[in-house]
């Protein structure tokens, strides 16, 4: 399971990047979340909006109201030029850390295997 803390940093990240293959709604993205992590990450109501807000007055997102037909209506949410640009640098920085965290806990890793062999 991933720790809360670190799902806390990458919220936005993850919706962005869920928003980069088209506009979506949030019961549909908390869906693919939770079946792309293999049931591991859920994104709670609460979370998964509050983060759509500040993304949207950030202006990385925009909304609208959908037009359904038959059951409830659905606020649907896209990406804009701004939102697409941060999600590239989100990446990027995502990327960077992997990196460091990578190097700095396989380091840890190989030095305790070095004293339990000792």
């Amino acid at each position: 399971m991933i720790s809360a803390d670190i799902l806390r940093g990458y919220t936005d990240t993850i919706l962005l990047r869920r928003l980069a293959d088209g506009p979506s709604y949030g019961y549909r993205i908390s869906q693919e979340v939770r079946e792309l992590s293999g049931g591991a990450l859920e994104l709670k109501e609460a979370t998964l909006y509050t983060a759509f807000r500040r993304l949207e007055g950030s202006g990385a997102i925009r909304s609208w109201w959908g037009d359904e037909e038959r059951g409830a209506r659905r606020r649907y949410y896209e990406l804009t030029d701004q939102g697409r640009a941060r999600l590239r640098a989100e990446c990027e920085t995502w990327t960077d850390t992997r990196r460091i965290l990578d190097t700095l806990l396989q380091e840890a890793a190989a030095q305790r295997q070095e004293e339990e062999e000792a």
